[in-house]
């Protein structure tokens, strides 16, 4: 045998070794089982065609798919990471599909073992997809929920403080009730909405209960807008619960306010009767008036008079206003402009109580006044004729404060003569007072002349002493006692006043003299 006995014959050659296993006749049932595996987002169908590199990239889409995901929040996933997920899914399917068409499967499972496989295991997705779901919509009921609780606790913290203050916290509150019923109304925090508004009414409304109506009128007030914005059926029956309250608060806010001055009554009894006119607190708006005018009217002969008189006038306006601003009301409209005209007419007779209490006080400047406007709107009244005299008693005081010790009275008539005369060429106005009062006009004398300062200061200077010249004169009867003179000029001149005192006693004849120098003088 000749030749190398390790090598080849001569002209014969060995074929190189493959690279893989030769490729599978096409099976569609193994395609299918693979794509369907690779759904499950673990990359299965891979792993059994051995492609461990797809596999590992299956796993790490879906691990960064449930990094992103979980926990389970309100907003879900983000769409964009949903839509990528897939996309790659579907990749993995198709791309397993082309893989598993040609490459046997490892294991001892053959396609359609593996095909079934492959449809349960699609239950692990779904089941996630789902547990997932539920998950979300907890967590967007709780995150609901957490809102309601802030809203609650924010409704607490304001009912600590007043409504001014806290008026900007109960709309918030307010806003996120409103946003959980009307956008949310089949979740739980809307189910609950109900009882938070029940809540939410009597803590506003709290001042009311603690009988503090004026304090109640505002945020009653708030609480009857309230269903303009909230669904009528989260309120039931508190869209009317603030109506009566209110009502209550406005008349005994109103009440207090007529009594003692401390709150704008007429504003309070106006919307009461405006907003609620057929109201039983309506009805006692009018007795509530008429009760306060006639206390009042008591106070007049009470110590502080003119302060009493100041205030029916001041409810005789008022109460006008008031009657004028209630034309639904029309009953207590017409009761109340009777009850104002009592309380004008009722002031305007206590002006002379009042004009009395100011003389006795020595206020003689206020008590002419007070007596002069009682004597000019009261042509009727049974103290007219006093009121005038106290009147004059009192402007002769402003001059002679010794006059307004005692006041005036009506008596007329005396046994002493007095004779007064005018040495001016001014009007003369000449008033009186002591046992009798009174007051009249001398006109000018004609061809008088004012008397230089200087010659009114020296020995004998005696006015009214020309037995040629015809004085304007008047001559008086009066009673033995002080009586007290001023003369003042009449018209329009700025003379200064004078005075002058007499003492009379029977027996004597007594002049008073009127004469101009800057001023005007007296003399007797």
């Amino acid at each position: 045998m000749s030749g190398n006995p390790y090598g080849p014959e001569p002209g014969f050659a060995v074929p190189p070794m493959p690279q893989g296993p030769p490729p599978a006749p096409p099976d569609g049932l193994r395609a299918a089982a693979v794509a369907v595996l690779n759904l499950s987002g673990l990359g299965l169908g891979y792993a059994l065609v051995r492609r461990w590199l797809p596999m590992a990239a299956c796993w790490a889409a879906t691990a960064v798919l449930l990094f992103v995901a979980l926990p389970a929040d309100a907003d879900g996933v983000p769409g964009t990471a949903l839509a990528l997920y897939g996309v790659l899914l579907l990749l993995a399917a198709v791309h397993g599909a082309v893989v598993g068409l040609r490459t046997r499967l490892t294991g001892p499972a053959g396609a359609p073992l593996a095909l079934l496989l492959a449809v349960l295991l699609l239950a692990v997705p779904a089941g996630g997809a789902l547990w997932y779901q539920n998950a979300r919509e907890e967590a967007a009921q709780q995150a609901l929920l957490d809102r309601l609780e802030r809203a609650d606790h924010l409704v607490t913290a304001a009912g600590r403080h007043s409504f001014a203050t806290a008026r900007s916290d109960y709309r918030t509150a307010l806003d996120v009730y409103r946003d959980l019923a009307v956008n949310h109304p089949g979740s739980r925090a809307a189910g609950r909405i109900p009882d938070r508004m029940r809540t939410y009414y009597t803590t506003v409304g709290a001042p009311y209960g603690h009988k503090d109506y004026c304090a109640a009128v505002e945020p009653l007030t708030y609480l009857r807008t309230v269903p303009r914005t909230m669904p009528e059926r989260q309120l039931g029956s508190l869209a009317r619960w603030p109506d009566d309250r209110l009502a209550d608060s406005l008349y005994e806010c109103g009440s207090a306010g007529l009594t003692d001055g401390g709150a704008d009554w007429v504003a309070r009894f106006g919307d009461l009767l405006t907003t609620f006119p057929r109201s039983a607190p309506a009805a006692r708006v009018a007795p509530a008036v008429d009760a306060a005018v006639r206390k009042v009217e008591k106070d007049v002969r009470g110590d502080e008079p003119c302060a009493a008189v100041e205030r029916l006038n001041s409810l005789d306006s008022r109460i006008t206003d008031l009657a004028r601003s209630a034309p639904a009301a029309a009953d207590t409209a017409d009761d109340l402009t009777g009850t104002a005209g009592r309380a004008g007419r009722s002031g305007s007779a206590g002006q002379y109580a009042c004009g009395v209490d100011q003389f006795e006080d020595g206020d003689f400047d206020a008590a002419q006044k007070t007596m002069e406007n009682y004597a000019d709107g009261n042509k009727h009244g049974g103290n007219l004729e006093r009121a005038k005299k106290i009147a004059i008693g009192a402007e002769v005081a402003r001059t002679l404060p010794a006059a307004g010790k005692k006041l005036p009275t009506t008596a007329s008539g005396g046994s002493i003569s007095v004779t007064v005369k005018n040495d001016s060429p001014d009007d003369v106005t000449v008033l009186y007072t002591g046992p009798v009062t009174g007051s009249f006009t001398l006109k000018g004398c004609g061809g008088c002349k004012a008397y230089s300062l200087s010659s009114t200061l020296l020995n004998g200077f005696k006015p009214c002493d020309d037995s040629g010249r015809h004085y304007p004169q008047r001559t008086l009867s009066l009673p033995v006692g002080t009586t007290y003179f001023v003369h003042k000029p009449h018209g329009g001149s700025t003379a200064t006043p004078a005075s002058d005192t007499a003492k009379l006693r029977p027996g004597y004849i007594y002049t008073e003299c009127a004469y101009t120098t800057r001023t005007l003088g007296s003399s007797y």
